[in-house]
């Protein structure tokens, strides 16, 4: 039996560590597809030869041809514009609504039957480009963003407390920006609610570091934004994908109604499986939590609204 085919495109940072995660984890075959000639090939001809000393069969090739591709599983999107020091991910709206546009529709045009995982900023409105460049069904256009603010709010919550990250669980609903709605009454140590163990101020804190959790890296790094944690994130949803594991993760899905929501990728919990998004987990949220979650989704047509007008 033929393994799975994960195309990633785009060979930088984000797209060659999702590359090396989803083949490490022995879930797929991977090709590595950018339009820099050179690139993708001397990434994949670097992690194969990796493959010996880790341990795995699978084959990761790179290409600039999008004939390469066809057949794919799974085509994971992180081409684009990385954000500098200053810039927002909105600044980003224009160049990569260009790019994600083009690429989508080449990896489509060969790939179907694919489930496309966008992970290009600003993720929630390049979903919107994806799902009209592939003319894809709602269950196959995923977008990457909750399961990593989720991981970022985990961190921190095991940071505070002193405990292993094992134990946290967290949910970060609404667009992946600013604007995100982590909910410390659905924020768990060992099942035991995250209002249970901190003081208000310091949940404070520590859900103003998560929306503030992507410009804290790019801050540091001073150029280029993060990319371990993002291809983790992607590995994680490949491999609920791929193994049909019905997990429930955090994911930027097309909602409709749901939410109080309608027509807009924004982040909520999503049942995945091999057929993509297999359901969409609606739980009860406050006055306040809904009213938080409706300024992001509010943020979010504001960036679909000017890339319509673009």
């Amino acid at each position: 039996m033929s393994r799975p085919k994960v195309t990633v495109i785009g060979a930088g940072n984000v797209g060659a560590t999702t590359a090396q995660r989803i083949a490490e984890a022995g879930l797929a075959d991977v090709v590595l597809v950018d339009i820099v000639e050179g690139l993708p090939q001397g990434k994949a001809l670097d992690l194969s030869e990796s493959a010996p000393v880790v341990g795995h069969d699978c084959t990761i090739r790179g290409t600039n041809d999008y004939a390469d591709t066809a057949g794919s599983d799974i085509v994971v999107v992180t081409s684009g514009l990385a954000r500098q020091p200053g810039m927002s991910r909105d600044d980003l709206l224009a160049k990569n609504a260009g790019i994600v546009g083009s690429v989508v529709a080449q990896a489509a045009a060969v790939s179907p039957d694919a489930i496309l995982i966008i992970v290009t900023n600003p993720l929630d409105a390049m979903c919107h480009v994806a799902i009209k460049a592939s003319g894809f069904p709602r269950e196959r256009v995923i977008g990457m963003a909750g399961i990593l603010d989720s991981a970022r709010f985990r961190t921190f919550i095991a940071w505070e407390l002193g405990v292993s990250v094992t134990s946290t669980n967290a949910f970060v609903l609404g667009g992946h920006g600013d604007t995100m709605v982590p909910l410390p009454r659905y924020s768990t140590v060992a099942g035991i609610p995250l209002t249970h163990l901190l003081s208000p101020e310091r949940i404070e804190a520590l859900v103003d570091r998560t929306r503030n959790g992507g410009a804290e890296v790019v801050a540091l790094l001073k150029s280029g934004s993060a990319y371990y944690a993002p291809a983790a994130a992607v590995a994680q949803m490949a491999g609920a994908i791929l193994g049909d594991a019905k997990a429930v993760l955090p994911c930027a899905a097309l909602l409709q109604g749901e939410y109080r929501t309608e027509g807009l990728f924004v982040g909520v919990p999503v049942k995945l499986g091999r057929k993509g998004i297999e359901q969409i987990v609606q739980i009860e949220l406050t006055e306040a939590e809904q009213a938080a979650f409706d300024r992001s989704a509010a943020a979010v047509r504001e960036l679909v609204d000017k890339l319509a007008a673009a």
